[in-house]
């Protein structure tokens, strides 16, 4: 019986106990040609024996790969955290493991990008990068890229994203459906996606020969608070389609707090299906995204990029339209 040992078990230990040169434990435990069959039974009972396991960090760093995907992501993003969830789940199983350095307020993209490179990461998966068309075609140019949850044409890195349009006519069509004719966009600014959601908002209202009305939001509760202060400030909507979950959050709360009944006097839409959406006293009818599928394939083409396969077409996935509490069949009975 093997005695506890208080350190791990080390190669020259091996070496010790099969009586042979720590070099040869190395070529018989990589696989390679250079052992007589009977050195190699013995490294291996060795091995086994002693419950040895390699160090596979060191033997990556030895052959010039880490096996390491650095993601960046939005320390305050409720919707990162789902898909930082999904990014490990599609993981496991696989040699890749993900090394994370957050953006904030006052950690600039950039910084975290440096950090991961630094660590000597393969491959980038930044979460709604915030940085410019020609910084990621640079950093593209330097390392594999593969941008998640942006639409980003003519720039050398992989593509992953729901198909935003499609989402917010999803919602609209929603909204259409319960007899709201006047239908209000809390749109995101110029975060990622936001330029999509209005396109899809635009076409939507317009073919059913509606006038599109924007209000200036953005990707918070704060965001959404201040909207609900200029949607309030003239003849409340009908009906909103709020950027995202948190905007979303942050209207709900500001119209009930002046006496607006969501949803008998307004109903309201988000995007994300983020964990905020399904809590009881939200109950948000949403636009789902699917962080799963866009964790699988921003692995997917993390890994062909490392291996030198970049002409790919960006994945799109498709949305879907959650049905909660927040939206109803239209009150007022004038046209």
């Amino acid at each position: 019986m093997t005695p506890e040992r208080a350190q791990p078990v080390t190669m020259a230990d091996v070496a010790a106990r099969a009586g042979v040169s720590r070099a040869l434990v190395s070529i018989v435990l990589r696989g390679v040609p250079g052992a007589s069959a009977a050195n190699r039974e013995r490294v291996l009972r060795a091995a086994a024996e002693l419950d040895y396991h390699p160090d596979e960090r060191a033997r990556l760093l030895g052959s010039g790969r880490s096996r390491r995907l650095g993601v960046v992501h939005g320390l305050h993003e409720p919707f990162h955290g789902e898909l930082l969830d999904a990014l490990y789940a599609a993981v496991a199983g696989t040699p890749w493991r993900l090394t994370l350095e957050p953006r904030s307020r006052t950690r600039p993209e950039p910084a975290a990008v440096r950090a991961l490179l630094d660590q000597r990461v393969e491959a980038l998966v930044l979460l709604g990068p915030g940085s410019g068309r020609a910084a990621l075609q640079e950093l593209g140019a330097r390392v594999p890229v593969v941008v998640v949850a942006r639409a980003l044409p003519r720039v050398d890195a992989g593509v992953v994203r729901t198909d935003d349009d499609a989402g917010a006519r999803l919602a609209v069509e929603h909204l259409l459906a319960l007899g709201h004719r006047r239908v209000v966009h809390v749109h995101g600014g110029r975060a990622p996606g936001a330029a999509e959601r209005r396109a899809g908002y635009r076409r939507a209202v317009r073919e059913a020969g509606l006038r599109p009305e924007l209000v200036a939001g953005g990707g918070d509760g704060a965001a959404g608070e201040a909207a609900a202060a200029a949607l309030l400030a003239g003849p409340p909507p009908e009906a909103v389609l709020a950027f995202n979950d948190e905007c979303a959050a942050g209207l709900l709360h500001a119209l009930r707090a002046r006496g607006t009944a969501v949803p008998a006097d307004v109903s309201l839409v988000g995007f994300d299906d983020s964990t905020v959406a399904a809590l009881s006293t939200v109950s948000l009818t949403t636009v789902a995204q699917d962080p799963a599928a866009l964790a699988r394939h921003a692995v997917a083409e993390a890994v062909a990029r490392v291996e030198g396969d970049t002409d790919r077409p960006e994945v799109v996935v498709a949305p879907r339209l959650v049905v909660r509490g927040t939206t109803t069949g239209r009150a007022r009975g004038s046209g």
